[in-house]
């Protein structure tokens, strides 16, 4: 199993010391370095920046929001990146959610799973570069004919002859439907809440997507990039102070982020088991008691979605994650001597 750093997008202004972080993966042989997106910084530029001064690890997206760009425009991205890089990118994109994409970027939200089938296709065609891109839509016409058009589009290739033809696309899905189409269709999977605990949970929509005609991938060559965030302490009483230190984060995704009816995140969680739990959060947290929200959360819930504990602790958790089937942790750490440590303990 690989080590991936995850950088995660900005908050209300950029984070200091990533260099060292990014040196250190590199040094410590870290496979990948990740960066996300939300509605503030984006996830393209930081990986050209920090990433320039590496020679090895792999850039990702973890993940490209698809709605803030067009499909060729990601396509750009990857192909002037991965030229840049020596051919280390690996493009994770995802639908995000309704608030976001109509809120901020001003698109319908409709239809998430045929949208995301026809951005993955635009983007392989672009970077085949074998014909001119074309697209039948409906949601990204190529080229567009539709109100307004003045009937002059022209399918194009790509300029640039793209390093790689074929640079790994990783999704990022949580419902039965999404899950098995990423299966079907991507090279890797990006899921934000997989876990020893959840995993069963998710392997017959998988096992749906790697039979379905013309699947991409199988189960063997397929990845799975698992977010958590690991640390090493020395007592009981210090594992619990991360436990809860990470509380508010576990809150937050379960009730705060997007409406009441409409929270993909909250029905992961329901759908593994705290369905009570995760409306009694949601109502607080929509309400504005994020304390009392974040109160409620449980610490085995917290334990199960990140790796805290002693180094044998640490070890044995590790090795839980990887039996499920994750290829790559993508481990959220702040300290670059933090970095060293953990892969030591994990070489």
């Amino acid at each position: 199993m690989k080590l991936g750093l995850q950088l995660g997008y900005w908050g209300a202004r950029p984070p200091k010391g990533v260099a060292e972080l990014v040196a250190a993966a590199e040094e410590s042989g870290f496979d990948a370095i990740f960066t996300a997106e939300a509605w503030g910084s984006d996830a393209f530029t930081p990986l050209a920046w920090w990433g320039r001064e590496t020679s090895r690890v792999r850039l990702g997206t973890s993940i490209v929001q698809m709605s803030g760009r067009s499909p060729t425009s990601i396509a750009m991205h990857v192909l002037t990146l991965d030229h840049l890089s020596g051919g280390r990118v690996v493009l994770g994109m995802g639908v995000s959610g309704p608030q976001v994409v109509e809120g901020w970027y001003g698109e319908p939200f409709a239809k998430p799973l045929a949208r995301t089938r026809e951005v993955v296709d635009i983007v392989r065609q672009v970077l085949a570069r074998e014909a001119p891109v074309t697209n039948a839509g409906p949601h990204h016409p190529l080229p567009y004919a539709g109100p307004g058009a003045v009937g002059l589009g022209k399918p194009l290739k790509p300029i640039v002859h793209p390093l790689r033809s074929d640079v790994p696309i990783w999704l990022g899905a949580e419902g039965p439907r999404n899950v098995a189409q990423t299966a079907e269709i991507a090279d890797g999977w990006i899921p934000l809440f997989y876990t020893p605990g959840s995993a069963g949970m998710y392997q017959p929509w998988l096992d749906e997507g790697f039979a379905r005609p013309g699947a991409r991938r199988t189960r063997e060559t397929f990845e799975i990039a698992a977010t958590c965030h690991l640390q090493v302490v020395g007592s009981a009483a210090e594992k619990q102070q991360v436990l809860d230190a990470l509380k508010p984060m576990v809150a937050l995704y379960m009730g705060g982020m997007g409406a009441a009816e409409a929270n993909f995140h909250n029905q992961v969680f329901v759908r593994m088991g705290h369905e009570a739990l995760a409306a009694e959060v949601q109502t607080h947290y929509l309400a504005g008691r994020r304390d009392e929200a974040t109160a409620l959360i449980p610490d085995a819930l917290v334990d199960d979605m990140h790796i805290v504990g002693t180094p044998s602790e640490v070890l044995e958790r590790v090795a839980a994650w990887e039996s499920t089937g994750v290829t790559t942790l993508l481990l959220s750490l702040t300290d670059p001597a933090e970095v060293r440590r953990v892969a030591e303990l994990l070489a």
